[in-house]
């Protein structure tokens, strides 16, 4: 009996040990992954303490250290230009591991709730337009996808589960279809390898996606002491999915991030309008890169008195926060879904047109195409003529294009008010390139304009790049 404990004893004795000297990585440092052409990227993981790591690349690029007392160690290589030879490396310690297929290129890092979520097969009852063609045309080693499972954390935790693939049909087909499709449209142009991580969850709020450090000069979060069990507490605490679900990438080489979320914080709107660039600034500060790119897109129309018992049109009070949020920051870039929404479906079917629209974004600000009309019109500025209101646009690019058009149908969507704020349909007339004005014959003596601020509605106003006018108000009245 007792020599049965000892060697019981002793097998798990070797286990820990064998455990403790293997050189470790987080997931995402493995095969088939992409790294961030021509930086100095960080490549990070575990092993004995006071222990040498050494890490030589293929293309030549070589780093070595030590371990600190606690077994942690992190080094960064040179990469170079984009390329897609396959290429390896290999890192050295207590053990060697030899990560293969792995290319240069651009990543992107693309986070939010459902609709980033989404995957190309869809949901229940709620598909992607032409699934089967974008499936029959998967297959392209040049495009890596990182798929971060679930998971919270009520500390900041260092690993997640998941894994580099190639895309085929069958890695396509779970992997969200925003990020497949922008990493598609922009390997099309560029002919380069393109990666995209995809850390997303359904149904979740802002402030879960935040850190407790961005999070703390705010009186109205309270922080959470233990993991809550229920599903909604999980997707609705604050920081449980930073600490998670983005921390663990934390350092990891990237261009830019692309975020898809805001429906879950319709109802508090007014907190979304500093909890946005909260986030962006301190996921940029990170990721210690303050310019870095981030774009996002700006909620679809649907109709929430399906799920919400309010008069408020949440929807385009939430769509204004997100206005004026892109308008306060700086390199970012927002789309405007105003003419592919569903107002019985809040994941709408044409996730081809945003994936596009954010890849416009980069193309024009990040890789040179600067012909290219890559934004929205967005309203800037109104005058009052006698009985008229003149609003004034800008798409804040620098391509020129056309300006201002209805594709020749009528412009519906705008109402006016006067002073008895009470708002009458109204006559709207592209006057020039930038301008629009708009009146009504019961309005005498105008001092307002909305457009589209309704929770559902269709877009009418496009610039010529057939890109929608952001939903607005030119005033700041309150709702009952």
């Amino acid at each position: 009996m007792i020599q049965r404990i000892s060697y019981t004893f002793l097998l798990c004795l070797l286990t820990v040990f064998s455990c403790m000297s293997q050189t470790h990585l987080p997931s995402f440092f493995g095969d088939n992954m992409i790294l961030q052409q021509k930086d100095s990227v960080k490549i990070w993981g575990e092993d004995l303490p006071h222990k040498t790591i050494v890490i030589q690349t293929a293309w030549g690029s070589m780093a070595s250290g030590i371990t600190n007392n606690e077994g942690k160690w992190e080094l960064k290589i040179k990469t170079p230009s984009a390329s897609s030879v396959p290429q390896t490396i290999t890192i050295t310690g207590s053990s060697s591991i030899k990560l293969k297929n792995v290319l240069i290129g651009e990543v992107w890092f693309c986070s939010g709730q459902s609709n980033m979520e989404m995957p190309m097969k869809g949901f229940a009852n709620s598909p992607v337009l032409r699934y089967n063609e974008f499936i029959l045309d998967a297959a392209n080693s040049k495009i890596r996808l990182f798929k971060a499972e679930r998971q919270i954390g009520l500390h900041p935790v260092n690993d997640i589960v998941g894994s580099w693939t190639e895309a085929t049909p069958a890695s396509v087909k779970d992997f969200s279809a925003v990020a497949y499709l922008f990493a598609k449209k922009l390997q099309r142009v560029l002919k380069i390898p393109i990666g995209v991580i995809c850390s997303s969850w359904g149904g979740t709020k802002i402030k879960g996606w935040t850190s407790k450090e961005a999070l703390k000069k705010y009186d109205f979060i309270e922080f959470p002491t233990s993991l809550p069990t229920i599903e909604k507490e999980k997707r609705e605490t604050p920081t449980l999915l930073y600490n998670g679900m983005i921390n663990p990438f934390i350092g990891y080489g990237i261009k830019g991030i692309l975020w898809y979320q805001g429906e879950t914080d319709r109802l508090e709107y007014e907190k979304y309008k500093i909890l946005m660039p909260n986030l962006v600034e301190s996921w940029r500060n990170k990721w210690d890169k303050q310019s870095m790119p981030f774009y996002f897109v700006q909620i679809a129309p649907y109709d929430y008195s399906l799920r919400n018992k309010t008069k408020k049109p949440i929807g385009a009070l939430l769509r204004e926060a997100q206005l004026h949020s892109f308008l306060k920051m700086h390199n970012t870039g927002m789309v405007v879904t105003a003419d592919v929404g569903d107002c019985n479906d809040i994941h709408p079917l044409e996730k081809e047109i945003v994936a596009t629209r954010l890849a416009y974004l980069t193309l024009a600000k990040d890789y040179g195409f600067t012909q290219i009309i890559a934004q929205s019109p967005f309203y800037k500025s109104m005058k009052i003529n006698e009985n008229k209101i003149e609003l004034t646009f800008d798409d804040y690019t620098t391509a020129e294009g056309n300006g201002l058009t209805s594709y020749k149908k009528e412009l519906t969507g705008f109402v006016i008010a006067g002073k008895d704020k009470v708002f009458y349909p109204a006559k709207a007339i592209i006057t020039t390139d930038k301008k629009v004005e708009v009146y009504s014959e019961k309005v005498k003596n105008p001092e307002a304009v909305r457009y589209g601020f309704e929770n559902c509605f269709q877009a009418t106003l496009f610039n010529t790049a057939n890109l929608p006018a952001s939903p607005f108000r030119t005033d700041n009245w309150d709702f009952e």
